[in-house]
């Protein structure tokens, strides 16, 4: 991966919150442009981003799964902190899901400006060999990058079926706190456990489809 100055980075966060708000993106290109860090250094790093963002994702709802289990598996204890655990545990995984579209967003978008970009620049060559091969580098770019889009836009679309169950639980472990209650979840464990492990898999497959892409940019 590039390596960039802390600062720098810093104030281009800045600059692109500032942007992205504003809807002037193109601005923003053209100014990491003039920077020296062109559609291209974005685009893996956003990639980047999306994979770790993925990876966490991964974790946490592993994690969760065994925080849900121990609740359903009730043996004891203070049943409102096993809520208020669960009830965290929640509000992390509905974080985590909306960072992961956000950075998929953040992707889809450097990839168009980039393409873009890049189909208009191949009229720009005198050399007929140079355009081809050009041309050629563009379309096997845009072949793995469908494939990296497919992959992360699949095991994101299985983020849902994995909350749903999850925000009704906490929503009636909130007016039903006790033994009995807990006990009649059991039977929605087994359907949650296979989710998560369907969002696990896809995950995996498209943090190796991030990864494949990464090293073919920057080849």
């Amino acid at each position: 991966m590039i390596q960039y100055e802390t600062k720098i980075w810093l104030l281009l966060a800045l600059f692109s919150c500032i942007c992205l708000t504003v809807g002037c993106n193109k601005v923003y290109y053209s100014t990491m442009e003039k920077m020296g860090i062109h559609k291209r250094d974005i685009l893996v790093d956003r990639v980047e981003k999306a994979r770790d963002s993925q990876l966490e994702a991964k974790k946490e709802f592993a994690s969760a799964l065994e925080r849900f289990a121990s609740v359903v598996n009730y043996d004891g204890g203070d049943l409102e902190e096993k809520y208020k655990q669960l009830k965290d545990e929640l509000e992390n995984l509905e974080a985590r899901a909306q960072e992961v579209h956000d950075r998929i967003e953040a992707v889809e978008d450097v990839a168009e400006a980039l393409f873009d970009e890049w189909e208009q620049e191949l009229n720009q060559y005198n050399s007929p060999r140079l355009r081809q091969a050009s041309e050629q580098k563009l379309r096997e770019t845009k072949r793995r990058y469908k494939q990296l889009i497919r992959a992360m836009k699949r095991a994101e679309a299985k983020i849902d079926p994995v909350l749903l169950p999850l925000r009704d639980e906490v929503l009636f472990l909130k007016h039903n706190l006790n033994a009995r209650a807990i006990s009649s979840l059991k039977g929605e464990l087994s359907r949650i456990q296979m989710d998560v492990s369907v969002l696990v898999k896809d995950m995996e497959r498209a943090i190796k489809e991030a990864d494949a892409f990464i090293k073919n940019m920057e080849e």
